[in-house]
């Protein structure tokens, strides 16, 4: 990069913006005066950007809002656990929570699925079918009315922590061997 900000001839009205997620490892010949002049850190969110991030990844999903409910979603205490997440983690906690709950309809919806016996009758087949029937429209049903609730919450939380330790132990291993 030295190399081609050094060759670059001035030019009026161009800007060169660069971005890194590690500052402690830019080569400090990059930020001499007429070079990189200006460096603009951006933190992680405070608890509430976190618990507006969670907010508006929300607004479209259907969640309990109920506070007297033992599902209600409370958003401050979800914010207080994502301390360190970024706002990229924060918002994939909605979608995984989401996740979970069409997951653990799917998986509603196999087990009412169709069993049928070997030998049984066409008549036994029928009734079988007609009670599988009957079970997928349930099981229909209350994916129609599925909320995502607060312990799909505090999974998802669990699960984007699992995937951002493993990416920063990749980062870290991958550092080590070079």
């Amino acid at each position: 990069m030295l190399t081609e900000l050094d060759g670059m001839q001035e030019m009026h009205g161009v800007v060169v913006l660069a971005a890194t997620n590690r500052a402690d490892m830019i080569d400090p010949a990059l930020l001499r005066p007429g070079r990189f002049d200006k460096i603009i850190q951006i933190p992680l969110p405070d608890k509430e950007s976190r618990k507006k991030i969670l907010e508006i990844n929300a607004e479209e999903i259907p969640f309990e809002k109920d506070p007297n409910s033992p599902d209600y979603v409370n958003f401050n205490k979800l914010a207080e656990a994502t301390d360190g997440f970024s706002g990229a983690d924060v918002a994939a906690i909605a979608n995984t929570a989401v996740s979970f709950v069409i997951h653990e309809h799917l998986d509603k919806y196999s087990m009412a699925g169709i069993h049928a016996k070997k030998d049984s009758t066409a008549e036994e087949e029928k009734e079988t079918v007609a009670k599988q029937d009957k079970e997928i429209a349930k099981v229909e049903k209350s994916a129609d009315s599925a909320k995502v609730t607060m312990r799909h919450f505090e999974d998802a939380i669990k699960k984007v922590r699992e995937q951002k330790d493993l990416k920063i132990g990749q980062k870290v291993e991958l550092s080590a061997f070079r």
